[in-house]
């Protein structure tokens, strides 16, 4: 086998439900062993894949990013080609989907070289079955746009101590959020004067781990009148996770892109 490596990388996306997040752990399954496995079956070599973040348990993605280093591709499977992707789709659970695999420069990282991540936040109002796995359900009315002007005073921050989780190893709570806005489902066919869905959409540089739905948890204290918009910027400014609103359940969060 060749010695020189060729970095690669993979295009999924996954249902959260089972896996305890992204990352591998010692007593539960995880979308990463899921990947390196189903990998190493495929080119019956040990595969190790790196992924441009590490989602909580119950977290879903409809676009993650990883990387792995390979010397050289079996020859039916080099260049990337929709067969490999086929095969390896094939080794995978039905809750994790591979989209593409490209060959990248090796200075290619997909942690470190991401520029930009976005993740949503799904809500309805009133009771749809059919968006209950994936959708939080609440039973209380809330001020959108009142929501929407306090996710606008995120922009004018870059230190999120107050949304991170408590007793989390991180060097820095500082991110660079450029956007942060409610939006109503379009077309959403359970809307009614009674019921409608939303999704709260931000992105940013990084983020810290349970800062969405932390945040998320804040802005509906704000919807609910709860939280006052001077109150709000006070919890941000004063970067004590006690201040800020309740973690909103994981089933409702997605990664939706990573830019580079």
């Amino acid at each position: 086998m060749d010695n020189e490596l060729s970095r690669y990388f993979i295009t999924l996306s996954y249902d959260g439900t089972r896996y305890h997040g992204w990352q591998i752990q010692p007593n539960g399954i995880s979308v990463q062993g899921e990947l390196q496995h189903a990998l190493s079956l495929l080119l019956r070599h040990d595969v190790q894949v790196t992924g441009a973040g590490r989602t909580d348990t119950g977290v879903h993605a409809r676009m993650m990013v990883a990387h792995f280093d390979f010397p050289t591709l079996p020859s039916h499977l080099s260049p990337p080609t929709p067969h490999l992707v086929y095969k390896l789709n094939r080794l995978l659970p039905c809750d994790i989907a591979v989209q593409k695999i490209e060959p990248v420069a090796p200075d290619m990282h997909a942690r470190f070289s991401a520029t930009s991540r976005t993740y949503r936040y799904f809500v309805h109002t009133g009771k749809q079955p059919f968006l209950r796995h994936y959708s939080l359900e609440l039973h209380y009315a809330l001020d959108f746009t009142l929501m929407n002007e306090a996710a606008a005073l995120l922009l004018g921050y870059d230190d999120f101590g107050a949304f991170c989780k408590s007793h989390t190893d991180v060097k820095t709570t500082i991110c660079h959020v450029t956007h942060a806005q409610w939006h109503q489902v379009a077309g959403d066919p359970a809307s009614t004067t009674e019921t409608s869905a939303w999704y709260f959409e931000i992105t940013a540089n990084r983020f810290l781990r349970n800062m969405v739905r932390a945040v998320v948890g804040t802005l509906v204290e704000v919807g609910r009148g709860r939280l006052s918009l001077e109150a709000f910027r006070k919890v941000i400014e004063g970067r004590q996770r006690t201040e800020a609103g309740e973690s909103m359940p994981a089933h409702a969060l997605f990664l939706e892109n990573i830019t580079y």
